[in-house]
């Protein structure tokens, strides 16, 4: 695992993106997903949904992973 960032191709409502991170987020994200039954591109979206206008969606996605890690989830 690398702590350098790498770029993802994602799906966001139909649109292609592109989000740069980490390999340990990218490996939590989709753990995140799975538990819910969902891919990352479903749940990314719904990260980008709740982000504010001010946050960067690769921020947001750290956040995110942060905040359910802590939590317990």
């Amino acid at each position: 695992m690398t702590g350098r960032p790498r770029k993802h191709s994602l799906t966001l409502r139909g649109h292609r993106t592109s989000v740069s991170l980490e390999d340990a987020f990218w490996v939590e994200l989709q753990r995140l997903a799975d538990a819910r039954a969902m891919s990352v591109n479903e749940l990314v979206a719904e990260i980008d949904a709740h982000r504010g206008a001010t946050s960067g969606l690769a921020a947001a996605i750290r956040v995110h992973v942060l905040a359910t890690i802590k939590a317990g989830n």
